[in-house]
């Protein structure tokens, strides 16, 4: 059961839901044809922030992670592998079981890997839960590439601001943004509770630009939200739903 707009598919299973994510990176690596020239273990970390967030959003608890790597086991398989377990340790999640698989055939020349999580959440799942008159915000700013200063970047998302998202009443529907940019994102939030939204912002956001693995979310309040609390992350009002 998938939901539109959502990189999500759901289960349900005895009263609860099993939520799987997924996502893909190839080229971003040290080989000799990766096109974005970063440490192996970036591309580690950030493609499992992309599938641990789409998972989390939805109020679901990361059970299992699987890491399919499409380059030998070392030094690249490794490398890999030690961010995908720094991004769990960063999502307080180190001790979440993780399936493995590695190239052990043939020798590779540009990085690549996958990951897939797979979650529970025993209560409602936070899918379209938007009402018309929420306030729409930006957490973050879109980067994609070179642009992203590692995963410590101040104007990117972390797990701790997210979780504080989470804890708020307030917060409708949160959606990490990817490759669709903040305003496609935000026109399927819209159109999943079969509502429009209207921007009212000034802002000098990019709000058609790719925000790579995620660096940064949209969200929904029932009411204005202190930014102030999220320390120093960019966080952005938009607009609102109609």
């Amino acid at each position: 059961m998938g939901f539109k707009g959502r990189d999500i598919e759901v289960i349900p299973s005895a009263g609860n839901y099993l939520v799987a994510a997924c996502d893909s990176c190839s080229a971003v690596g040290s080989k000799e044809f990766d096109i974005v020239k970063v440490p192996a273990d970036v591309a580690g970390r950030f493609t499992t922030r992309v599938a641990l967030l789409e998972v989390i959003t939805v109020g679901a608890v990361p059970q299992l992670i699987t890491a399919a790597i499409g380059n030998e086991p070392e030094p690249t398989g490794a490398q890999i592998l030690q961010g995908v377990y720094d991004e769990l340790a960063a999502f307080s999640l180190k001790n979440i079981p993780v399936a493995i698989s590695t190239e052990k055939n043939f020798p590779t020349r540009q990085t690549s890997l996958g990951v897939t999580v797979v979650g529970c959440c025993q209560n409602s799942l936070r899918v379209a839960t938007s009402l018309p008159g929420d306030l729409l915000y930006c957490m973050g700013l879109p980067k994609v590439g070179n642009e992203i200063e590692g995963p410590g970047d101040p104007e990117i998302v972390n797990n701790s601001q997210l979780q504080k998202l989470l804890q708020t009443a307030a917060i409708h529907d949160i959606i990490p943004v990817g490759s669709k940019g903040i305003l496609g994102e935000a026109g399927l939030l819209s159109a999943n509770i079969l509502r429009d939204f209207i921007l009212e912002s000034e802002a000098s956001i990019d709000i058609e630009k790719s925000a790579g693995p995620s660096t940064c979310l949209i969200f929904t309040a029932a009411a204005p939200i202190d930014c102030s609390v999220f320390n120093s992350v960019p966080c952005t009002k938009l607009g609102r739903i109609v």
